[in-house]
């Protein structure tokens, strides 16, 4: 894709998952790629490893930084542009996801969860911006949302569907401030996805047939097929898009098939 080689990417939740394919695909197209994680050091340093391997031309990084608390967040964002000099696309990647019916959610797992899914996102986009801003240099953000912040599907998923739809918002309100400074920002909104976070599919297939029923694609998602949504969104050929959730579903929020 046009304007990625050469680029500096920082994927934030990038050691696994849609994370780890985005990794991938941006060293695909000659980027250099910043990985950020919280708790898997052991996956961050063999992803670090394939990519140099698919891109030596670029420099690969492994980051730990907890994105939900401000103070690791200017750390990773001083860390990564000491290393590159400066930062040309964030991808806003990390998320959790716990679940409880609505009348059960325990307000420690819902605070948790706001922490990294919306505070921990929003940081990180002030964080990339202010950078943007400083050196005068335009990049782009590409959020990973779902397409629960547009059509709801899980009944006990209330705190992680919030965040998503609190996230839809500060997307659009983001690209409105910042589009007249060059400034890009956007999202992917995933359908059923096979990654850890749904691992219940491998685990459960009566779960995964129940999931495909709703598909009009009748299958579910890979990580890679977001990453090149969000490979597009982050490239010069998205130029002319800003605020917009780019939905990766298979069809699912057109209705079901049955």
């Amino acid at each position: 894709m046009r304007g990625l080689s050469g680029k500096r990417i920082l994927i934030t939740g990038g050691a696994t998952g849609i994370g780890r394919a985005a990794a991938i695909r941006f060293a695909e197209e000659g980027a250099s790629v910043a990985v950020n994680h919280i708790d898997d050091p052991a996956a961050a340093e063999e992803l670090i490893e394939e990519l140099d391997e698919i891109c030596p031309e670029g420099e690969h990084l492994a980051v730990l930084a907890d994105i939900s608390d401000e103070d690791d967040v200017d750390s990773l964002f001083a860390g990564v542009v000491e290393a590159y000099g400066r930062l040309d696309v964030l991808v806003g990647n990390a998320g959790i996801k716990i679940v409880h019916q609505p009348h059960e959610v325990l307000m420690d797992d819902f605070d948790r969860l706001m922490a990294v899914n919306l505070r921990g996102a929003f940081l990180t986009a002030q964080a990339a911006i202010q950078h943007f801003l400083d050196t005068g240099h335009p990049g782009a953000i590409v959020m990973t949302s779902s397409i629960e912040a547009h059509f709801p599907v899980e009944e006990d998923a209330i705190a992680y569907i919030m965040s998503k739809f609190g996230m839809t918002g500060m997307i659009k309100a983001l690209a409105l401030r910042y589009a007249r400074d060059g400034i890009r920002v956007n999202g992917v909104g995933p359908g059923a996805t096979r990654t850890p976070m749904n691992a219940i599919f491998d685990e459960d297939p009566s779960v995964e047939e129940a999931v495909i029923r709703m598909i009009p694609a009748e299958r579910i998602g890979e990580p890679e097929e977001i990453a090149a949504a969000i490979a597009f969104l982050a490239s010069d050929e998205a130029s002319y898009i800003h605020g917009q959730t780019l939905i990766v579903d298979g069809g699912m929020g057109i209705g079901r098939r049955d």
